[in-house]
């Protein structure tokens, strides 16, 4: 049996070690263009159900009602094309995740359940200048291959 060691001297609080984790640019990013596009979305009739749910291992960054349907709605948010516009972003793997996302969203909640569903894309692109330019693309892709 191993000899036990006294315990070492007590350390002061390093406050630092329960601080918050230093700021992503990126998340920044997504988050304007998902409250834009939520705007945008509320502006034009829908309500927003939910935002940045989980589901199926799966994100889905907002979920909206209006009238009959229900509404997955991707956001892509970019400061330039230099990577592709935003809808690009959206290809069939990224459409294959959200239809996963979605259903066991749908799953999760049966009183929820709507007579049409869809899935838009909505496109922010932000100009130095701090200007945002909203592009809605509803029904932007089916749930079938």
């Amino acid at each position: 049996m191993a000899a036990r060691r006294p315990p070492g001297p007590l350390r002061p609080h390093d406050p630092s070690r329960n601080a918050e984790p230093p700021p992503d640019p990126r998340r920044d990013l997504g988050a304007r263009g998902e409250a834009l596009a939520a705007d945008h979305l509320e502006r034009q009739g829908y309500r927003i159900v939910a935002r940045n749910v989980r589901a199926g291992g799966v994100e889905m960054d907002l979920i909206a009602r209006r009238g009959p349907w229900i509404v997955f709605v991707e956001v892509k948010t970019r400061r330039s094309v230099r990577f592709g516009s935003p809808l690009e972003a959206v290809d069939r793997r990224k459409q294959a995740r959200l239809v996963r996302g979605a259903r066991a969203w749908l799953a999760e909640h049966p009183g929820r359940r709507p007579r049409r569903a869809r899935f838009d894309v909505v496109a922010v692109s932000l100009a130095a200048d701090g200007r945002a330019e909203v592009a809605h693309l509803p029904a932007a892709f089916d749930a079938e291959p």
